[in-house]
């Protein structure tokens, strides 16, 4: 019986190492302003399925954790314009980005475009 609990808890062990290799973790630039943006940039994040999404306002980095067998950056990044936030590879959608919240809307080039 022992026997039978240790090959099962090295069966668990070697699973969850697999799938903690099976992840990605990259960086993406995303742009926004305050604790609202944040709010909105981790949710679309984890809407396209990373398991994490953690970013900082400071910086502009966007930190995700993903499984490449099921989701991709360019998908992550697509979510996130489709929010109406740049990433480094997407412009926000226009009309998402006109109904973010007034301090929502980031400052450059993107505010000359649409105003």
């Amino acid at each position: 019986m022992k026997n039978i609990k240790n090959i099962f808890t090295a069966i668990l062990m070697f699973a969850g190492i697999i799938s903690a290799q099976a992840q990605t973790t990259e960086r993406i630039k995303v742009s926004g302003n305050c604790g609202s943006c944040k709010k909105h940039i981790e949710t679309a994040a984890k809407e396209a399925g990373a398991s994490s999404a953690k970013w900082d306002k400071n910086t502009k980095i966007l930190t995700v954790v993903y499984e490449p067998s099921k989701i991709s950056n360019d998908a992550i990044q697509k979510k996130i314009a489709a929010t109406g936030y740049d990433t480094e590879k997407y412009t926000g959608d226009e009309h998402a980005y006109n109904n973010l919240d007034e301090c929502c809307q980031y400052e450059g080039k993107r505010k000359k475009r649409y105003h």
